[in-house]
């Protein structure tokens, strides 16, 4: 297994492998991994010729220092967690400084609107973090494909923006939600509830999917004020956001029409907690 800290010793080695029908498969990770991640490095290694998984907590996508502070750091379960799909997996590891050489002001984009949405309403500033980060990452790394799973459905639609008015050479693959048994999201940031919340967060996907059922015969505003009703009665769950949008355009849903498809965005606090998830309403 091979870990760099340093983006030059990265390149230089990834130059020295440079062979014909050469591809690289590349996750972007914060870390803390879970087998939602292990299931986009499998599907990388599955598509290409080599695969590379960088781990690094990106100081400026987060608008909340607390949550910064609180993000898990878990490195060396992450390569024991790797080593169980590949050890020919490529680790890039880097520092803050390797990324950002001293300056760590964010670029300010636009992406037609899609920033200014759902995450967008509740951190500032997120997904300009977001976005200058990966294009740094996809620049040091020249991915050939790079995995996106589908629970940062937002995140994945600005990053296809990015790729498409940076002109970046990076195919994005889209890859489904991976759930645990009781259909929480697998996220980072599962690891800090308790055994307790980790079990009833199964009602987020419960009631994203009793919003799917609704939404065949109602109004996205009365599937709106059902899943604020049921949520007011969960006194341990806080309920941030629940959006029914246009999935191209992330545009909230006031009348349905036939030929657009919809997608249910949640973002819930448990205990302080800040957990997502989104369900297809085709």
């Amino acid at each position: 297994m091979l870990i760099f800290n340093n983006k030059e010793e990265l390149n230089k080695y990834l130059q020295r492998i440079f062979s014909a029908n050469f591809t690289i498969g590349f996750v972007p990770t914060m870390g803390a991994l879970h087998k939602g991640h292990l299931s986009l490095l499998e599907k990388s290694i599955e598509n290409n010729t080599n695969t590379v998984v960088s781990i690094f907590v990106n100081p400026t996508q987060f608008n909340n220092p607390e949550d910064l502070k609180n993000y898990p750091r878990t490195f060396e379960n992450d390569l024991e967690k790797i080593k169980t799909v590949s050890d020919e997996i490529i680790i890039y590891a880097p520092t803050v400084e390797d990324i950002y050489e001293g300056d760590t002001a964010t670029k300010q984009y636009d992406f037609d609107g899609l920033e200014n949405q759902m995450e967008g309403k509740f951190r500032p500033g997120h997904f300009d973090g977001v976005a200058t980060v990966v294009k740094k990452l996809f620049k040091i790394v020249t991915p050939t494909n790079a995995y996106f799973g589908e629970k940062d459905f937002q995140q994945l639609q600005i990053i296809k923006k990015l790729v498409k008015k940076e002109k970046i050479p990076v195919t994005i693959i889209e890859c489904p939600i991976y759930r645990e048994a009781n259909g929480l999201a697998m996220s980072s940031r599962n690891e800090r509830l308790s055994a307790k919340e980790r079990e009833n967060a199964s009602v987020i996907f419960e009631t994203l999917k009793q919003a799917k059922t609704l939404f065949k015969t109602n109004s996205a505003k009365n599937v709106t004020d059902f899943v604020s009703k049921e949520f007011k009665k969960l006194p341990d769950f806080e309920l941030e956001y629940f959006e029914i949008a246009e999935e191209e355009t992330l545009l909230t849903c006031i009348n349905k029409s036939e030929n657009k498809n919809y997608r249910a965005f949640i973002a819930i606090f448990v205990n302080k907690i800040r957990l997502i998830d989104t369900i297809s309403l085709k």
